[in-house]
C-alpha cells in the first residue's frame, strides 16, 4: 500500500512499482488518516508512507498501522531529519528512505524490509549519528508543537493547561535556546530538527 499527499508522486510510484513482477500495489491513500483506513481495508503485506502527510504525519500513521496490522512500514521523506529517524526506528518502522531513491532501488528495499530486515539510507544514518542533542525541555517542545499550527497564545495556553504568561515564558526560553526571532521560527526549527 502507498500513501503520499502528492498525487503525481504517488501515481508515478504506483506505476513504477507495478512494473515489478513480484509487487502489487493494493491500495493508495492521499493523507495520513486515509492511509490507516486503506491499510485496514486492503490488509497489505507492507506499507510505504510519506513522512510529511497531513492531517497528522506518516510516523503517526505508521504507528497506528503497526498496532492494527503488525506489517512492515517504510517511510519515504523529502526532509530526512535525524531525530525523526530515531523516533521511526523506536516505533518499529522497517525502512527510512529519501524521495530521491530510484523506484528500482525502492523495490529492492521493499523486498528486504518485507523479509524482516531494516533499511536506513546511509546519508540519513550518518546525519543521525552526528546530530546535536535537543536543548529544549519536554514542556518547551510541547508548547512549540502547539504553536506550530499558528494558534494564538491563549489557545496554546488552554491546550497545554497553563496560564498565557507561563506559555510566553516557555516560548521565550525556547526562542533564546534556538536563537529564533519569533515563536513560529522556533517551532519551525524544532520541527525541521525532528524534535516535534
Amino acid at each position: 500500500m502507498l500513501a503520499d499527499d502528492e498525487d503525481l508522486i504517488r501515481g508515478a510510484l504506483a506505476a513504477l512499482l507495478g512494473l515489478e513482477t513480484d509487487l502489487t500495489v493494493v491500495g493508495e491513500a492521499a493523507d495520513s488518516a486515509a492511509a490507516v483506513q486503506t491499510a485496514v481495508h486492503t490488509r497489505p503485506d507492507l506499507a510505504v508512507l510519506d513522512l510529511e502527510m497531513p492531517p497528522g504525519d506518516g510516523l503517526q500513521a505508521a504507528a497506528e498501522i503497526r498496532v492494527r496490522l503488525g506489517i512492515p512500514i517504510i517511510l519515504v521523506t523529502r526532509h530526512a531529519r535525524p531525530a525523526v529517524l530515531r523516533r521511526a526506528l523506536a516505533a518499529g518502522v522497517g525502512g527510512f528512505v529519501p524521495k530521491t531513491t530510484p523506484a528500482t532501488r525502492l523495490a529492492a528495499i521493499i523486498r528486504s524490509v518485507h523479509a524482516g530486515r531494516r533499511y536506513v539510507d546511509p546519508e540519513i544514518a550518518a546525519s543521525a549519528l552526528s546530530e546535536d542533542d535537543c536543548p529544549l525541555t519536554a514542556r518547551e517542545l510541547e508548547i512549540l508543537a502547539a504553536v506550530r499550527g499558528g494558534a494564538p497564545i491563549n489557545e496554546v495556553a488552554a491546550a497545554v493547561h497553563l496560564a498565557p504568561g507561563t506559555v510566553r515564558n516557555y516560548l521565550s526560553a525556547a526562542m533564546t535556546k534556538l536563537g529564533a526571532d519569533t515563536r513560529h521560527a522556533a517551532a519551525h526549527h524544532a520541527w525541521q530538527q525532528g524534535w516535534i
